[in-house]
């Protein structure tokens, strides 16, 4: 009986983990479009689009993502703008 059990218990955590592995594309692109507005501001507007439609498909962003840990960022921040104090 214990036998049965465990192979259900098997068949169910499979199924899961085939169902959870489906949507990853899917919620990270939606992570990447919910980013959108903070990395326009963080790199320009083109540089920050462009970066932004890289990460939100699916095989490039991973390709792009994995690449620019060893070169760096393909698409640098905007230099910072100097504060005027008084």
């Amino acid at each position: 009986m214990a036998n049965i059990f465990s192979k259900v218990i098997q068949a169910g955590v499979t199924r899961l983990g085939t169902k959870a592995i489906r949507q990853v594309p899917i919620l990270g692109t939606a992570l990447v479009v919910g980013m959108a507005g903070y990395e326009i501001k963080k790199k320009g507007l083109f540089k920050g689009i462009a970066n932004v439609a890289m990460d939100a498909t699916p095989i490039v962003g991973v390709a792009k993502n994995v690449i620019e840990v060893f070169t760096g960022d393909w698409f640098p921040d905007k230099a910072a703008k100097a504060s005027k104090s008084k």
